[in-house]
């Protein structure tokens, strides 16, 4: 039975396929939009991914003319990319593709039929095909019944397809969270087996799946697939170092459970999630243990190191890296907020997170995963505090926007100095005034700004 959701997509595919039946070829509509149909969530596509027996070069002669544009990078691989009416278009000519064993990049070998080409895809639930133009659903390996029975499989035996292709361990994790599915056990018997697969895969490539399971609505099942399979030991051993007791006297919460609820609980930003799978990951190198049981002094330090250093390996671009290792960084300043901070303090903590105070905010309420009610209830009253304290600021001061309140020009006149780092100091030495007293006016900072240089110039 085809889904009537797909009813407006095979109108929309049929003058495409039309050409193609013409040509004596056939098309096949693939991948995750026919999955999603069964699903409801062909919102989420605004691509096409076809495949078909027609090879490259006809493909690209069958699609001009027609197409609005076309382009040809992926043809080495059999794929042929267009735009049609503002839609974008792949196909791709039927094909099997396997890793060789110490190779990065798959030997494509293109295949005969439809079936040959679905048997070779990651899972059942996306080796279903749509013929068009006249629809007919082709489930070869019962992906529309794993889909229902909420069951992840491979098409052939798994050992088989992670040969083909070691990234689909890793994807296995998106699927589980993203679709509720349970793996099967000899699906996860062959990660466990092959995990060290993984590392002929690009750096480049594990991380843009894990940014995609970062971005489900509730990763986390996904996170302990990647924990109790071993696999996440081969790209990201900071996550299963975090199993551990806070307190093995007390037997506080774990921290890897810890971690996961709390990337479970901030919103789907990704680098908000980021910073939240990564906030702990000092803890294991700064525990220690003393008469007031366990404690992880400087863990954000040492965490924001380790994730910047964790990060790079993944070749995440620079300023992704340098949003999130400050996230991590300051996740812990909220703590000191007990008995009330000076507005200087909230004045440091708004200028410290500068545009990233929302997600900071975001991340340190998720981080109180306590199940004490009354722990619980005290840390979100004292973040609703500190949020209405900012606001009443705002409402003062351009706190977004603090400045010293004389700029370098200024100084310069002020103090009959040329530019250098005597400019740098005074200006440090306003900010600082500003912060702790808030807007002074440019009179009573020269004025301060005077007896400064004064007091440096005879010291």
């Amino acid at each position: 039975m085809i889904p009537e959701r797909l009813e407006q997509l095979v109108a929309e595919a049929r003058p495409l396929a039309e050409r193609f039946t013409a040509a004596g070829r056939r098309l096949y509509l693939v991948g995750g939009v026919v999955r999603d149909a069964f699903v409801g969530r062909l919102d989420a596509h605004d691509d096409l991914d076809f495949t078909t027996d027609a090879p490259p070069d006809e493909v690209e002669a069958m699609v001009r003319g027609w197409a609005d544009s076309v382009w040809t990078q992926g043809k080495r691989f059999g794929t042929i990319g267009c735009a049609k009416d503002g839609r974008r278009i792949e196909i791709t000519t039927h094909r099997a593709e396997a890793y060789t064993p110490e190779s990065r990049k798959p030997e494509v070998a293109y295949a005969d039929d439809v079936e040959t080409d679905l048997s070779r895809r990651d899972f059942t639930v996306n080796a279903m095909a749509l013929a068009v133009p006249e629809p007919r659903l082709i489930d070869p390996f019962d992906g529309a019944a794993d889909l229902a029975a909420r069951r992840l499989r491979t098409p052939l035996a798994p050992e088989e397809s992670f040969g083909d292709d070691p990234l689909r361990m890793l994807r296995a994790a998106r699927f589980v969270s993203g679709y509720c599915l349970v793996p099967d056990p000899e699906l996860v018997g062959a990660v466990e087996t092959m995990r060290a697969r993984l590392s002929i895969v690009s750096a480049e490539r594990i991380r843009d799946e894990l940014d995609k399971l970062l971005v489900v609505e509730r990763p986390g099942e996904g996170l302990w697939f990647l924990v109790r399979t071993g696999l996440a030991e081969e790209f990201l051993p900071e996550l299963p170092a975090l199993a551990l007791e806070q307190d093995p006297v007390h037997r506080h919460k774990d921290v890897l459970a810890h971690t996961i609820a709390v990337v479970d609980k901030v919103g789907l930003d990704k680098i908000v999630r980021l910073a939240a799978l990564f906030h702990d990951v000092g803890k294991p190198r700064t525990r220690a243990f003393g008469p007031d049981g366990v404690s992880f002094h400087y863990h954000d330090v040492v965490g924001a190191r380790m994730t910047r250093e964790r990060m790079q390996a993944l070749r995440y671009p620079t300023d992704e890296i340098d949003t999130v290792v400050r996230l991590v960084e300051l996740h812990l300043r909220f703590h000191t907020y007990r008995m009330g901070w000076t507005d200087r303090a909230v004045r440091r903590y708004v200028r410290d997170a500068g545009g990233l105070l929302g997600g900071l905010n975001e991340l340190v309420r998720s981080d109180c995963t306590t199940r004490n009610p009354e722990t619980a209830r005290e840390l979100a009253r004292r973040m609703d505090e500190l949020e209405q304290r900012i606001a009443q600021l705002r409402e003062q001061e351009e706190l977004d926007r603090i400045r010293p309140d004389l700029d370098g020009r200024q100084v310069m006149e002020r103090l009959g100095i040329p530019p250098g780092p005597l400019v740098g100091e005074a200006l440090a030495f306003l900010l600082e005034l500003r912060l702790d007293e808030g807007p002074l006016g440019e009179d009573e900072a020269g004025h301060r700004l005077h007896e400064w240089w004064t007091a440096r110039r005879a010291s």
